[in-house]
């Protein structure tokens, strides 16, 4: 029975004091050696055509300069991905709905790039904090409203994650929570909302997955 509607989302399983949930975020790395042994199959082909898409997309962004860098955020669009839907299948914690881990993937990734930004293009990122075409009236103000914008960028990358990641499991759990105490007939309908709302997710977690790593591309054409 749960305590609150909130303790879906604790890490309860344990050994020796260090938490099991949160292995759940490596077990995509047991399905990476599948990949070179066995025979190509309809899904291998899908998901490379999905990484051959998305590879040429982030290279388009970051432009010629940094075209290898588009590995890394298809690295991490794997990632978030995996876990997104991993957290759909009952009895299995749900890590990217935690700001622990959508933190420690934005706040590395921002600060990585600002240290890049700032030491080897340190005139170019000046220019980015004033918009051309300003007034000179208006630059303070300009520079202070940029400045804020690009520190909040890993909070809001985290947040945006974490949030509709927790949001739609919230609404499962509400739904789900009240089976017991409704007559036959609701619960078909409870039964085919609930299959709904996991289509739904499904596609949530692909989409904030998408948008994670193209804001995180963009984030680092901006650097150039």
């Amino acid at each position: 029975m749960m305590t609150s509607l909130f303790s879906i989302f604790e890490p309860s399983s344990s050994l020796m004091n260090l938490s099991l949930n949160w292995l759940s975020t490596y077990l995509g790395l047991l399905c990476l050696p599948f990949m070179y042994w066995a025979s190509p199959s309809r899904w291998l082909y899908i998901w490379n055509k999905v990484i051959c898409t998305l590879h040429g997309e982030f290279k388009i962004l970051l432009g010629p300069k940094q075209s290898s860098m588009s590995i890394v955020f298809v690295a991490l669009f794997s990632f978030i991905v995996w876990n997104n839907f991993l957290g759909l299948f009952p009895y299995i914690f749900t890590s990217s709905s935690h700001l622990a881990m959508t933190l420690s993937l934005s706040l590395p990734l921002w600060l990585t790039l600002m240290i890049f930004g700032w030491s080897n293009n340190s005139q170019h990122m000046f220019a980015h904090l004033v918009p051309q075409g300003t007034p000179s009236v208006l630059m303070p103000f300009m520079v202070l409203i940029e400045t804020i914008s690009n520190v909040i960028r890993p909070g809001t990358l985290a947040v945006r994650l974490a949030a509709n990641m927790i949001a739609g499991h919230l609404l499962l759990t509400l739904l789900g929570g009240t089976g017991p105490s409704v007559s036959y007939y609701l619960v078909i309908v409870l039964i085919l909302s609930q299959i709904l709302l996991l289509v739904l997710e499904s596609a949530v977690a692909i989409i904030q997955s998408y948008v994670f790593a193209v804001l995180s591309t963009l984030y680092a054409s901006e650097v150039n």
